[in-house]
């Protein structure tokens, strides 16, 4: 996929702190992109000054889009909008608090060659010991669930073609469960370790506990879509009417 299109969608929230030095990063991380390249930004209702540094770093590179939520909606809803304004062809989602790294983009949107979907696991994960346990926790009861082996669910830097993702509907809380609800429709998917950073400035704009038990509950749904979904793609064929030969329209004598 490397002389393909590239859209870069990041989620952020109140990011006013990471957004700057994370748009310098990227710069350097795409610079030898060779196709088009487009950073994707949803804002997802900031209340700080985040939306008006992203405006300022727009005036200046016109790679940069922003898509803006008059209110906050949830990571969600700010990835599936995501999806479906972007315009390459390769995707690659990562988070806006540099723990994922920019520089790890192209070697995902490469393995987009061979795979539909390319998912990162963090590697010496800079979290705190609470955080890597309720993960460990949540991913373990996931596959159980779901019978799937996605080792981090959590982890956002992931790469997609596009057309895996770009009719996707999520409903609250399901961009965790987006390699399996892609397995799902036959696509492939493959997993590699990614770098991870502690974060910098800011603070964690989701609630561990809420989001475990959000994410708990959210299995048995998933379970309940894996077993009752229809895969018809293998067995569909079209059977058309034959051309009925040696028929014609006789005009009248």
């Amino acid at each position: 996929m490397e002389s393909d299109s590239l859209s870069v969608v990041i989620p952020v929230y109140n990011e006013e702190e990471n957004i700057t030095p994370l748009l310098e990063q990227l710069r350097k991380a795409l610079a030898d992109w060779p196709a088009k390249v487009e950073i994707l930004v949803v804002d997802d209702g900031s209340t700080d000054a985040t939306l008006e540094l992203l405006k300022r770093a727009q005036a200046s590179d016109p790679r940069i889009r922003i898509a803006h939520f008059r209110r906050n909606l949830g990571q969600t809803a700010a990835m599936e909008a995501g999806f479906h304004l972007v315009k390459g062809r390769a995707v690659v989602t990562l988070d806006g608090d540099l723990q994922n790294d920019p520089a790890e983009i192209p070697r995902l949107a490469r393995l987009l060659v061979n795979f539909d979907v390319v998912c990162g696991i963090r590697s010496r994960r800079q979290d705190t010991w609470w955080k890597r346990r309720s993960s460990r926790i949540a991913n373990g009861f996931r596959n159980w669930a779901t019978g799937d082996d996605i080792v981090d669910t959590g982890c956002t830097l992931k790469a997609y073609r596009r057309e895996c993702v770009e009719r996707l509907e999520l409903y609250n809380g399901m961009h965790r469960f987006l390699p399996t609800l892609l397995k799902m429709r036959g696509y492939r998917v493959t997993q590699v370790p990614v770098s991870h950073h502690p974060r910098r400035a800011g603070k964690a704009k989701y609630d561990t506990w809420r989001r475990l038990k959000k994410g708990l509950a959210d299995v048995w749904a998933v379970r309940w879509m894996k077993k009752n979904w229809i895969a018809y793609e293998g067995v569909l064929e079209m059977v058309e009417t034959p051309e009925k030969i040696g028929v014609r329209n006789q005009e009248p004598a």
